[in-house]
């Protein structure tokens, strides 16, 4: 269950970070809005780290160099959803970025990218897909 209340709160904290960023952007530039975004990300993932401490700082060399990028991600998504809302608009940016994602999920459980444990998929799950697909389509026009 708890992992259910964070999965909601995490999608609805992209929602409100993208149209936060997309105001932000109107005033002063998408890249500008990344940088602020990223910088208080930052600023509150390390109070939160001074604070909890649930972590091992010497585990950092057991990181791969390629996963230590990751943060990096975060500005081409910022300045991707930005530029997205302002042309097609929130509702229908959300859920592109949503079928996107789990279409990306998918391709990594099937392959065992990153070390996943690789996940047989079935049609059910192909199904959901194109129904979420249909699902924005219908939405969009």
């Amino acid at each position: 269950m708890k992992g259910i209340i964070f999965a909601f709160m995490g999608g609805a904290c992209i929602t409100l970070q993208g149209v936060a960023n997309s105001r932000i952007s109107q005033d002063i530039g998408i890249w500008q809005a990344a940088t602020i975004t990223q910088f208080t990300g930052f600023i509150l993932a390390l109070a939160i780290l001074l604070f909890v401490r649930d972590g091992k700082s010497q585990g950092f060399k057991q990181v791969k160099p390629l996963y230590l990028i990751g943060g990096a991600f975060g500005a081409v998504i910022i300045f991707s959803e930005v530029t997205a809302i302002h042309q097609i608009g929130v509702t229908f940016t959300i859920s592109a970025l949503l079928i996107a994602q789990l279409c990306l999920t998918i391709l990594i459980d099937m392959n065992g990218w990153f070390g996943v444990v690789k996940q047989k998929m079935k049609l059910p799950q192909f199904a959901g897909i194109g129904m979420m697909i249909a699902g924005v389509l219908i939405l969009k026009f």
